[in-house]
């Protein structure tokens, strides 16, 4: 985990007020990338003792609107979070534990980036999610039917 310190410098970039809840949560999510909510909590409240869900909730919803968390949810899993917001980078998700890992961005043809049409919009961000088996459940044995 990285100084406080260096959190609080994080927040006050982003004009956010610097509280011991901030810090503790975006420690979380820079420690447990693409946590959901409930890993953060655990490791919010290992750090801070007791804290509310919605404290949690409410400052993962601030970081987020700040720019300085990002929130995924592929389809079918529950929301995660992660750090890593300065660029545009995507996933790749198991289909049977559910974890996902960082990929960065596509190369090659498929699947294409930009859009064919931009029905006038100020695109900043494709969202790419590939989805497959982990090396850990792709040799596990299928489960009896």
């Amino acid at each position: 985990m990285a100084p406080a310190t260096h959190y609080e410098d994080i927040l006050r970039g982003a004009s956010l007020r610097v509280t011991r809840p901030r810090i503790a949560v975006l420690a979380a999510v820079h420690d447990h990338p693409h946590a959901d909510t409930e890993t953060i909590i655990g490791a919010v409240r290992g750090g801070l003792g007791a804290v509310s869900h919605q404290a949690v909730y409410d400052v993962l919803r601030a970081l987020t609107d700040a720019g300085l968390v990002r929130r995924i949810q592929p389809t079918g899993l529950v929301a995660r979070y992660e750090s890593r917001v300065a660029d545009n980078h995507h996933h790749v998700v198991c289909r049977s534990c559910g974890t996902i890992a960082d990929v960065d961005c596509a190369v090659g043809g498929t699947p294409c980036l930009t859009a064919s049409d931009d029905h006038g919009f100020s695109i900043d961000e494709a969202e790419v999610i590939y989805w497959g088996q982990c090396p850990e459940c792709s040799i596990a044995p299928a489960p009896h039917r």
